[in-house]
């Protein structure tokens, strides 16, 4: 028989927090409530637009991504890991992520693959 610990006072995590059989059960409702946030969130903002820019950049090129769903926390953290696949530097500010380089293609693929929106646009 597996060894099962309750703890009281923890009604919201409906009293078991560790089995011998398959873990620590707080983990797995922290990642349910993260996958159903972000779901959530990622459907409700709209179209993430990409373009190419080069205005105001003495001639070099940028991928931007605006209209992002989400805190600026997540904005800084999906720039962290757009920036490290392209392998290339960037920002995120005032709700814009900047991407060296005109990476469009790939940055569209990314933000599909996390269940964005997306859209080319400008030219």
């Amino acid at each position: 028989m597996a060894k099962q610990r309750r703890i009281q006072g923890l009604e919201d995590l409906g009293g078991l927090v560790f089995s011998s059989e398959s873990g620590d059960h707080r983990k797995d409702r922290e990642r349910e409530a993260a996958a159903a946030g972000a779901g959530e969130s990622r459907s409700a903002g709209g179209r993430v637009k990409v373009r190419r820019e080069t205005a105001g950049r003495r001639g070099k090129t940028a991928t931007t991504v605006s209209d992002v769903p989400g805190s600026d926390d997540e904005l800084r953290a999906l720039a962290g890991r757009l920036k490290k696949r392209c392998g290339v530097g960037g920002s995120a500010k005032n709700g814009v992520i900047e991407i060296q380089g005109d990476h469009r293609d790939l940055v569209v693929e990314l933000l599909r693959a996390e269940g964005f929106d997306v859209v080319l646009a400008g030219g």
